[in-house]
């Protein structure tokens, strides 16, 4: 049955080359100091990878609070932006998509660095399987107050509303926001659910209509590796305040890793 899931071209996978998954870096939080020692650690684990990198997908909240205003940015996060321009202009195709902290990125990244912005998961076949996969914020049951807001940031009029706030403000408004946010209180996700996992939900519930041979989701912050059905996994990436974990895939098989460097 063909799906009519949002879908990517195919990655040919090459002997030796792999793919990589990672998510929820929250860059920005939960302090300045702490989120540059991140990002430097990101930096290498990206370094790490590109030695045979066939594909890196980041997978939504790279940042902890991102808007584009029409001729400016959030400041920071610049190691990150250089390394990434390096990958893609050395030939290493890059994918972001959009999760609930910075579904405000316009043509920023894309623009400038060559790398393509998606805002809803989508299917796609890498090498021999099927994968499935986006940030995952407001999937499955349940969250129906985060919900009801994502409609409210997502609304254009409200995108133009905040667009005429200084950056000054807006900016500082969102940052101290942050210190406030999930994942500078995420003692609750380390909690596993089990079968009320709501992307396991979601990921069965689609598995009965379309066969995926992985699904590949960030926003729940907690790393996992469960089965959706009988050839099917369901693997969240986790998030790198705590975990530094993400996914690889090498044409075989996608497993779930943790960076040490």
């Amino acid at each position: 049955m063909t799906s009519p899931l949002p879908e990517l071209p195919p990655v040919l996978l090459e002997p030796g080359r792999r793919v990589y998954f990672a998510s929820d870096f929250h860059l920005g939080a939960p302090s300045r100091q702490s989120s540059q020692e991140r990002e430097r650690r990101i930096v290498r684990w990206l370094d790490w990878a590109a030695q045979d990198a066939a594909a890196i997908y980041l997978v939504g909240d790279i940042f902890d609070f991102w808007f584009e205003y029409r001729h400016a940015i959030p400041r920071g996060f610049i190691r990150l932006q250089g390394k990434l321009a390096e990958l893609v202009d050395s030939g290493i195709p890059v994918t972001f998509f959009t999760g609930n902290h910075d579904m405000w990125m316009f043509g920023y990244f894309t623009q400038e660095l060559g790398i393509p912005v998606l805002r809803h998961p989508v299917s796609l076949d890498i090498g021999q399987h099927r994968f499935h996969m986006g940030h995952g914020d407001g999937l499955g049951p349940k969250d129906y107050t985060y919900k009801v807001l994502k409609c409210i940031f997502a609304s254009p009029v409200a995108q133009w509303l905040f667009a005429r706030i200084h950056p000054n403000v807006g900016i500082g408004i969102a940052n101290a926001w942050s210190q406030r946010s999930r994942i500078s209180n995420s003692a609750k996700d380390d909690i596993y659910l089990g079968d009320d996992e709501w992307l396991l939900v979601y990921c069965r519930e689609l598995e009965q209509r379309f066969h995926h041979d992985f699904y590949v989701f960030g926003h729940r912050h907690l790393p996992l590796d469960v089965p959706v059905g009988p050839n099917s996994r369901y693997v969240n990436l986790g998030e790198w305040v705590n975990y530094c974990t993400y996914g690889v895939y090498d044409g075989n098989n996608l497993s779930l890793e943790h960076f040490k460097g």
